[in-house]
């Protein structure tokens, strides 16, 4: 997965608009652009995919800590980024918007799960002390989910402006 210095320029600036995003909306808790960016990002560059990915994370632990909470950033977004890899490429057109939006709104509805592992080990808790830790955080998981589901109609436009914009890079 060797990057060439235009990659290397695009998937720091994407990593860098994930994590503006997220600022952006830090006011709403549980609504961001994450999970559509990284669906998007990964339907347009796969494997690479992950350099804006991690980078995103890595900006996010450098400007705001690298808490608890952020050891689960560590794997919880490659899991989406995954859960899209085993997609099939040629997914019908009509169907690509639907899939990717579920998938997304699983995310969000399983994010509280996805970190509890991590919670767990670095809190000491036991297998009830996680699963109390999972519940509590269900009203959440809720918003994260359905907010998921409904920006995730930005998901085909992203992929098709970043389409055009490799395109255009490819033209010069």
């Amino acid at each position: 997965m060797k990057l060439t210095t235009r990659e290397t320029a695009v998937f720091g600036m994407l990593g860098a608009v994930m994590f503006a995003s997220k600022m952006l909306m830090e006011l709403l808790p549980n609504i961001h652009l994450l999970g559509v960016l990284t669906v998007a990002y990964t339907v347009v560059y796969r494997r690479k995919a992950l350099y804006p990915i991690y980078i995103y994370v890595l900006i996010n632990g450098i400007f705001c800590g690298f808490a608890a909470w952020w050891f689960a950033y560590l794997y919880v977004w490659l899991i989406l980024w995954g859960a899209v890899m085993l997609l099939p490429r040629d997914m019908p057109k009509k169907l690509q918007p639907a899939v990717y939006m579920a998938v997304c709104a699983a995310h969000g509805f399983l994010f509280g799960t996805l970190c509890a592992p991590a919670q767990a080990l670095l809190f000491g808790l036991n297998f009830e002390g996680m699963a109390a830790w999972i519940v509590a955080g269900l009203p959440f998981d809720v918003i994260h989910g359905v907010s998921n589901f409904l920006c995730g109609v930005l998901i085909m436009p992203v992929v098709f402006a970043l389409r055009l914009a490799e395109q255009n890079a490819g033209n010069r």
